[in-house]
């Protein structure tokens, strides 16, 4: 028995790593390859980024692969083994939610910050049988979409039941049976990958729509349309291949000194267009820190794209003061490059149709190619006034 917690958890997660890989005899489905780490490693990725305190794992079996796993994992979050039931209630914080992760579960981020919340127990259902996350039946209507939010007594609960129970099924039933809230999966969540996968050629299909639901982590046209598509393509690749997480945003930051320094030696197209290269590379760096659970770090890469866009504007400002000799360049960077800024701390709720910094590069880019670049700092700075004022007048909203 684990050595009792001096802190209070309000959340505990429980993964199921049992089953065996369906075309890997000998693996287990939790070991198994998936978004660059493993699948088990994942699922921890995605309990810690929830907030839990105290991570489960129920296995049947200690394999070298999930002893491996474990071990990589632990330096994350604090990890601890169960083989049944009675320990896993012995181990968990009497005072916690208990958030239980089906064997060969693939999810992402959204599904289960919903299932955390604060509330009673509840389970994940989808009224598709035939759905890849269909995992047990409940009743007439619904299947067992992979996760559960349960209370310890629930799992002490099972352990007093015979020991030839199936630990899954059993609190699957008992959770059931305690009237839990029936949770539908979405459609949106089905797209974003959620499923429960065996094999490893499964789980590879559904690497790729996980990893397409991070790259869309900003909702703005030029982001959705452009550079999410360019980090859509190559982010299969770099992680297949093992690249470091690092290497995408080092890349970004030398092409962004490089688009500066092609813009301060009157090269303002190629700096531009350089610009958009590095724009693509960070975007690409914090979909893969999203990968690895490093939300916080995803953000900081992403503010990147917000710092070159100003130096940029403001660098073209100066330049075309240097050319043409008014102040009306670096007047208009001004207005641009503050009323952006303004945009990123009130848009709480951007549309669509908003300016963003990776929009005004894409923006100032055709101008600075054709030579005029004031009238495409022109262009910035009415957008992005554009874009302040709607965000003001949305926040005047009648509810």
């Amino acid at each position: 028995m684990s050595e009792p917690l001096n802190h209070p958890i309000m959340l505990a997660g429980l993964i199921f790593a049992i089953e065996e890989a369906s075309d890997r005899p000998g693996s287990l489905v939790a070991t198994l390859p998936f978004g660059g780490m493993t699948l088990l490693e994942y699922q921890i990725r995605l309990l810690n980024g929830a907030g839990a305190g105290q991570i489960l794992i129920a296995v049947g079996k200690m394999t070298p692969g999930l002893l491996a796993a474990v071990n990589r994992a632990s330096k994350q979050a604090p990890i601890e083994i169960v083989r049944s039931a009675e320990e896993a209630a012995e181990k968990a914080h009497p005072d916690a939610r208990v958030l239980v992760l089906a064997d060969g579960l693939v999810t992402i981020d959204p599904v289960v910050d919903r299932m955390a919340a604060d509330g009673p127990e509840a389970l994940l259902v989808t009224d598709d049988a035939g759905s890849p996350a269909a995992i047990e039946r409940l009743d007439m209507k619904d299947c067992w979409a992979g996760i559960a939010r349960i209370s310890p007594d629930q799992l002490a609960q099972i352990a007093r039941m015979p020991e030839d129970y199936d630990f899954q099924s059993a609190l699957l039933r008992v959770a059931a049976q305690s009237g839990a809230e029936h949770v539908s999966l979405t459609k949106g969540w089905q797209r974003g990958g959620h499923a429960v996968e065996r094999s490893a050629e499964g789980l590879a299909s559904r690497n790729a729509s996980v990893l397409t639901a991070l790259t869309e982590r900003r909702p703005d046209w030029a982001d959705r349309w452009i550079f999410t598509r360019g980090a859509r393509m190559v982010l299969p690749e770099l992680v297949s291949r093992g690249v470091p997480g690092i290497a995408p945003t080092l890349l970004g930051g030398i092409l962004g000194l490089g688009s500066l320094a092609g813009i301060w030696f009157g090269w303002s197209g190629v700096g531009l267009a350089g610009s958009l290269a590095a724009t693509a590379s960070i975007a690409t760096g914090a979909a893969m820190a999203a990968l690895r659970g490093e939300e916080r770090r995803a953000r900081r890469i992403e503010a990147g794209i917000t710092l070159l866009f100003a130096a940029v504007i403001l660098l073209c400002g100066w330049t075309g003061f240097r050319a043409i000799g008014t102040a009306t360049p670096p007047v208009l960077a001004l207005i641009g490059v503050a009323a952006q800024l303004l945009v990123e701390r009130a848009a709480s709720l951007p549309r669509r149709w908003w300016a963003s910094p990776s929009a005004h590069l894409l923006l100032l880019t055709p101008f600075a190619l054709a030579g005029q670049i004031e009238y495409g700092l022109g262009a910035v700075a009415a957008y992005a006034f554009a874009t302040l004022a709607a965000a003001v007048e949305a926040t005047r909203e009648k509810p």
